[in-house]
């Protein structure tokens, strides 16, 4: 028998998607969002040829995830005080 634990998964693979029925497919931060607002969405291109992978709320919190060449990374980090909006990926 194998014992796999959650800090194993994360030293592979950079983070675990938590609740994939609700993954979030587009994250918007600012006030005026059709003008000054920041736009992320998932297969976006960024950052030197990497990928946005995931999207993912933590805590309150939102979380982007990069991928280039397999490896996952960290990006950007935003808390709820700023002004948020979420497409959820209807495909389920």
């Amino acid at each position: 028998m194998v014992l796999v634990t959650l800090g194993h998964l994360i030293q592979l693979f950079g983070h675990i998607k938590k609740n994939s029925m609700k993954l979030i497919r587009k994250i918007s931060i600012g006030q005026d969002y059709k003008n000054e607002a920041m736009h992320y969405s998932v297969g976006q291109e960024v950052y030197g040829g990497h990928k946005i992978c995931d999207i993912l709320e933590e805590n309150g919190n939102y979380k982007i995830y990069i991928q280039k060449d397999g490896a996952q990374l960290p990006w950007k980090h935003f808390n709820a005080n700023m002004a948020i909006s979420i497409e959820y990926n209807l495909d389920y």
